[in-house]
């Protein structure tokens, strides 16, 4: 990049001239000292256009914004890091939308402090689908996993792109179903479009970039740092026309991330689960705050109704796998399965309560196990996937 002249204007090069329309000023002044999104989006609002504060550096003055720092920068912006994005920005999938762009996507603009700008890897016109945002715990049951995944992967199928944070646990495993679908999903990160985080989701998130959508507000280099993660869920939310909370405890980003789309005039649904479940509090409290109680991916298309109708695919639920036929389900499986819970309970108790011994007890719950029927829990515990069957009881 060229370097200001006296009259505070950088000489412009090639590859600025390249770029779409006034993306070098946009991109210059995300870097402004002391600035944020929020005062970024006010000196948009009064001035409309960010070349126009480095032409006249005065201006962030007379808009309330003073301070020597702002003021040097406007005169002497940081080039360098401009030049890496737009260096960035020539590689295939690569792009910057900023709140100019009519790819800027409309639900985003009608949240509080939307972000100047968004770093896209990958189909950007996934932004203009109608989207379902479903988050929850890092530390899931496999239950609340696997109702993540079948949650995802059934909306997915039948139309709505799913949105999440690429998190471990809850997000994992919503992208991952959407995915399986062959349908659309978009991760928002707390990081730069040049970060993985966490970093065992790297395959993930580059299938995510090839087959989805990777966007963030954040620039070129910026490290997972605490504060990104709540200001990345405003976006999460913002995108979508609901929030879906799998499981998550009395205090977890899930639970702000509901909280914003409902501030953002947006439906919260949650799933409810066991009482002695610690991350089917935080649920149950989105319920009693008015979140929809959710059961069925059905619940939430029918809730969202005609915002959903010319985009949606008509799908049905997923239909449960019956038992094998071929299997005989003796007497000694119908004493486990009676004691089998959809709350995790300890083998010990399990061998108590059956009255079966120790090896007939871990060798039956390893084959239900295979058969996905239960599912390990930490601690030595075994809980119900999904509905046991119904055994013809003998007078």
């Amino acid at each position: 990049m060229g370097t200001p002249d006296q009259g505070g204007t950088p000489e412009v090069t090639d590859r600025e001239a390249e770029a779409s329309g006034e993306l070098r000023w946009w991109l210059a002044l995300q870097h402004a000292p002391g600035l944020g999104c929020r005062g970024y989006n006010q000196l948009l609002e009064q001035f409309g256009s960010p070349g126009r504060l480095f032409r006249e550096p005065t201006l962030a003055e007379s808009a309330g914004r003073p301070g020597a720092a702002l003021r040097d920068y406007l005169r002497n912006p940081d080039w360098k890091r401009v030049e890496q994005a737009l260096h960035w920005l020539e590689h295939p999938g690569h792009r910057v939308i900023t709140r100019a762009d009519p790819a800027y996507p409309e639900l985003l603009t009608q949240i509080a402090d939307p972000p100047p700008l968004l770093y896209v890897v990958g189909d950007a016109h996934l932004l203009e689908l109608p989207q379902l945002a479903i988050v929850g715990s890092r530390n899931p049951t496999e239950a609340g996993r696997r109702t993540a995944h079948e949650f995802a992967r059934h909306l997915a199928g039948g139309g709505l792109c799913i949105t999440s944070g690429l998190a471990s646990g809850i997000d994992g495993a919503s992208h991952q179903g959407a995915l399986e679908a062959q349908g659309h999903t978009i991760a928002v990160t707390g990081t730069g479009p040049d970060r993985i985080y966490p970093a065992r989701h790297r395959e993930l998130a580059h299938r995510i970039a090839e087959e989805g959508a990777i966007i963030t507000e954040f620039p070129l280099g910026t490290p997972p740092l605490g504060a990104n993660f709540p200001r990345r869920n405003r976006i999460i939310s913002g995108l979508s026309l609901g929030t879906l909370v799998v499981e998550a405890a009395t205090k977890s980003g899930s639970l702000i991330t509901a909280r914003l789309a409902t501030e953002q005039g947006r439906e919260a649904f949650a799933i409810p689960g066991s009482i002695h479940n610690p991350l089917a509090r935080g649920c149950h409290a989105l319920i009693r705050q008015g979140a929809k109680l959710v059961e069925s991916a059905d619940d939430i298309l029918e809730e969202l109704g005609p915002l959903l109708e010319r985009f949606l695919i008509p799908v049905s639920e997923p239909q449960q796998q019956p038992l094998p036929e071929d299997r005989e389900w003796d007497g000694e499986y119908r004493r486990l399965f009676a004691q089998l819970s959809f709350d995790p309970l300890q083998i010990d108790t399990l061998i108590q309560r059956s009255g079966l011994t120790p090896e007939q007890v871990s060798s039956m719950l390893l084959v239900l196990e295979l058969e996905d029927y239960v599912s390990s829990a930490p601690g030595g515990c075994y809980q119900l996937l999904r509905s046991p069957p119904v055994f013809e009881r003998n007078g």
